[in-house]
Formats: C-alpha cells, structure tokens, sequence
C-alpha cells in the first residue's frame, strides 16, 4: 500500500553502512529530514543509480544519488525552500537520455522546475524557469508518467481547490523541450469547482484509466460524484460503454459518472482507488457516508455494462472530515485486487484499529472475512523509533527500476498533518531517511 501514513521502527541492529534487517534486507539512512510535517518525496532508480528527492533539515530540496553497489550518497541542494505544507510533494523522474527532471514545492504557486545540464549528473541540476510557459503560475500536485509509447509526460493541476483544471505536457527528446500534449484541460472544473485524481494507471486492456471526485470548494467535504474514463492515447478518451467523451472533460458528462454522492456524503479525495478483477472489469475502492453518516467502505464494478456498486462494511465509524488543509487522514484504503479465481481483497487503515484486509466473494463481492494484514517486509519497520508523542512511519516505494531487480522503498517518521500549519510548541528532532532493500 503505497501513500498510506502507516502509524507503527523498533530493534535493528546497526552495521557498517547501514542496518540489518532480516535475510536479505538491508536500511541505509541518507539524510536527516523535517519531522515536524508530512509531506511527501520521491525515490527513482535508473540502471545501477538510485535517486531520491527529499527536502533537508533547513527544508531545502535536495536531491542525492548513489550507486546499487555503494553505501555511499552524493547530495545537492537546490535553490527551494519549503515551508509547512503537506502538499508540496516532490516528483522525480530520470528520461531515456539519464537527463534528471525534478519537480515539487509547490501548491497554488508558480512551478518550480529543476533538470540536470548532463546525464545522470546531480551537480549539474539547473532551475528551469518554465516548461510551456503556459498555465504555470497556480500549479499543485505534480506527477512524471510514461505515456503509450514510454514518451515521458508531467501532469499537474493548474488552479486552486474548487476551481482548477489538469494540464498535461510531453517531453521531446529530440529538441530537450516540454510541449502541451492537449490544446485543451483534460478535466475542466470551469471556474466552479476542481477534480481530485487517481491515474491514470495503465490496466490490462491497453487503456489508460483514470478516476475522480469533484470538489466545489477549498472545503473537502464537498467532495462528490465519482467519475471514470479510459483512453488508449491519453489524447482520445471514452466513457467505460466506449462512448466518445469530448475534451475538456466537465461535470456535466453523466456517463461518466460512477457514483454520484453529493457534497457532504462523505467521498473522500486521496480515499479512491482502481485495479481490476480476474476478467480484466474495473473495480474501484472508495468510501462515502451510509444512512447513518457512518463512513463505510464500498466497491464499484463494472460488469455486465452497468457499474455494480456494493457496500463491504458496516461499521459504526463516524469519520466527518472538512475543511481545507491537509488532513489527518483517519480512513486510508488500498484498491480492490483479485486473489486467485474467487476472492477479491480490498485492503484500508484505520486510525483506531490499524491496518486490515477484507476478503470478498469475487462473484458477488460479499464478505468472507478479514484478515490481518501482512507486510512485505519485516514489521519492525512499522514501529515508531522516535518517543516523541504522534509520530507516524511514511514509506515511499520506487517508481523506477533498478538493475538488480530488487524492491526498494523509503521511510521516515513525522508528526501526522497539521493543515499545512507550523505545529504549536515543541517540535520534534529531524528523524532519519532512510532507504529499505526488501524481498
């Protein structure tokens, strides 16, 4: 589970470079960081280098580097500070040439842009004062991803909470340019609203799919209205029946609608999450309001050309989140995945009772039961090292790939998010960032 604040690193034995975990796994720490706030950095390998993008003590963004075979990180700091926002997520990507793109410390606020003069080279990480040159003056949420033919892209809301749009750009390699891959917003909340995005992510089928909610205003409790669309180019898109959806993609399109919960039903932003069953149909996560204002988990399925939605819990778990801010996530979900020919597993944390699995009836996503969750590495690294009260482990996994075929992940501890806010009196230590090697 990928961009889960896991609440949970105790007993590791120190050794020369690093720490020993279990057969096999090592952790090697590579900078002290802010503890104070969460927010969120990137780690990319490239062939036999790892890069990791992370903002230092002084809250400076800094990029470091080093080779699969050394123990030893070579550093750079860049000229960007930030300052208590949890938003200000850090994205890094590495092209075919090995030119370093690096993006982040932003949130309704210009763009902030670095790229590497020379290959694979740190040092030589330049300020890049504009991509396009246009809608870059508001931006938020960057992302790097590979588009149908490995063509790098970078997508990013231009705008602000409830009124906000999604720009895409592509890379030409050929010239060392960014270019506007759409002469139109993918999504277009048209001065009244934004959408808040899972995806694109490449499925089976060879499309690209893509979900969302609305939001009406700063406030995250006017989240409403799940929605889906697919494409094969990222340029041409189509509702789930194949139907052409014209661009930019706005809230009045009711065939793309999944759910159509209204502001205040408890539809969460970062709560939605795609995958897809044994026979390829969509399957999306999400959590809204039951009857009661219980918040519950719910599964939409599109199988025999009608979206199947079914409630999976029934708690008695009132979460009433709103306002604006980053907020202390009480509720996180991982996304529904088959397991063998008749199971399906939807995975979430919640605050009070920790991380668990629901496994359900493939055929007719009922409960079966639910299990505790395993880790894909040892849990020790689960467990808060700092005494400091409220800290939370954040882990990160590699988004690139690295020579050895290994799985390698970060991980740090803060203070949960304080809405993009200096916390009051005493702050924490900076804690250690730290690069894990697992199975």
């Amino acid at each position: 589970m990928k961009n889960l604040f896991i609440t949970l690193i105790a007993a590791i034995s120190v050794v020369a470079g690093g720490m020993q975990i279990g057969d096999n796994r090592e952790i090697y720490d590579i900078s002290l960081v802010p503890a104070a706030f969460p927010v969120g950095f990137g780690l990319y390998s490239y062939g036999d280098r790892q890069y990791v993008a992370f903002y230092d003590t002084a809250h400076y963004m800094t990029i470091a580097c080093r080779m699969l075979d050394s123990k030893e990180w070579d550093y750079q700091r860049l000229d960007s500070r930030v300052g208590w926002d949890s938003h200000n997520s850090i994205a890094l990507k590495v092209d075919k040439e090995g030119y370093i793109h690096m993006v982040g410390n932003m949130h309704v606020s210009p763009l902030v842009y670095f790229r590497s003069t020379k290959p694979l080279d740190i040092h030589s990480m330049e300020r890049i004062p504009q991509m396009t040159g246009r809608d870059e003056d508001r931006t938020t949420y960057p992302a790097f991803m590979h588009g149908p033919d490995g063509e790098l892209l970078f997508h990013y809301r231009q705008g602000g909470s409830g009124n906000g749009y999604e720009v895409y750009n592509v890379w030409d390699a050929d010239r060392h340019i960014w270019l506007r891959m759409l002469d139109t917003p993918l999504i277009d909340g048209l001065g009244e609203r934004n959408a808040y995005m899972q995806g694109p992510v490449a499925g089976p089928d060879g499309y690209f799919h893509l979900i969302w909610v609305w939001r009406e205003t700063p406030d995250c409790s006017t989240n409403h209205t799940l929605s889906y669309a697919r494409s094969k180019d990222l340029i041409h898109w189509e509702s789930i029946d194949s139907s052409h959806v014209s661009l930019p993609i706005t809230l009045d399109k009711s065939e793309l609608w999944v759910d159509d919960t209204p502001p205040g039903g408890g539809l969460f932003n970062p709560g939605i999450r795609i995958d897809f069953d044994r026979s390829g149909n969509v399957m999306i996560g999400y959590h809204k309001y039951d009857e009661k204002m219980n918040t519950q988990l719910f599964i939409a399925r599109y199988k025999n050309e009608v979206w199947e939605k079914q409630q999976v819990t029934f708690w008695d778990f009132p979460w009433n989140f709103q306002g604006g801010g980053t907020v202390d996530t009480e509720l996180s979900i991982d996304a529904p995945r088959p397991l063998g020919d008749d199971l399906i597993t939807f995975g979430y944390q919640r605050k009070d009772i920790g991380y668990k699995i629901l496994v359900l009836d493939a055929k007719t996503l009922s409960f079966v039961r639910e299990d505790d969750y395993t880790y894909p590495y040892p849990e020790e690294i689960n467990r808060v090292e700092s005494s400091f009260p409220g800290m939370r482990v954040h882990m990160r996994f590699d988004s690139g790939l690295p020579a050895d075929g290994k799985q390698y992940m970060l991980r740090w501890e803060t203070l949960p998010a304080n809405r993009d806010r200096k916390p009051e009196g005493e702050l924490p230590e900076p804690s250690m960032l730290r690069l894990l090697r697992i199975k």
